[in-house]
């Protein structure tokens, strides 16, 4: 049985499978954006989002931490200027976001010789349709489900009415 046992092994034995996410995840960070399966590209989230993590500047405070994550990432990419990379561009950039570092979308066509399910998958702040580089993010206040009792009611927009006629 393989009960907790979730990730995908995506047909291939342990060495072959983790030579290919290292190599996956190095040219993701290098490039910023790689087309490939789906099935890979789910397991390369898997991969690269705790060494995004480790590469935030909240936790390399001390050069002993940081020190021991530049190490511990390089052990997974065994590329020196993808880790050098990752510490200096991507990790101070994604520094306020709690998560979710990469954004996975389907292709509108599969691959011709297999017909496997393709997906490009990026790192979320360096796409330059869904970010603005001139504005920065705002912290939102949180909201609770309560709705707080000075709230005002909703009144019905008389432009819809008017649509109506």
């Amino acid at each position: 049985m393989r009960h907790n046992k979730k990730f995908n092994h995506l047909g291939r034995k342990s060495a072959h499978r983790k030579a290919m996410l290292s190599n996956m995840a190095t040219s993701l960070i290098l490039h910023k954006r790689i087309i490939t399966t789906t099935a890979k590209a789910k397991a390369l989230r898997m991969y690269v989002e705790p060494l995004i993590t480790r590469s935030k500047p909240e936790n390399n405070t001390t050069t002993e931490q940081g020190t021991g994550n530049r190490r511990l990432v390089f052990s997974y990419l065994h590329d020196k200027y993808a880790v050098t990379e990752l510490f200096r561009e991507i990790g101070p950039k994604v520094g306020n976001r709690p998560g979710g570092y990469t954004r996975i979308i389907r292709m509108p066509e599969n691959r011709k010789g297999d017909a496997a399910e393709m997906a490009m998958m990026e790192l979320v702040d360096y796409n330059e349709v869904y970010t603005r580089e001139g504005q920065k993010t705002a912290a939102k206040a949180k909201s609770t489900r309560r709705s707080s009792k000075k709230a005002a009611p909703k009144a019905e927009a008389p432009v819809a009415e008017e649509v109506k006629e």
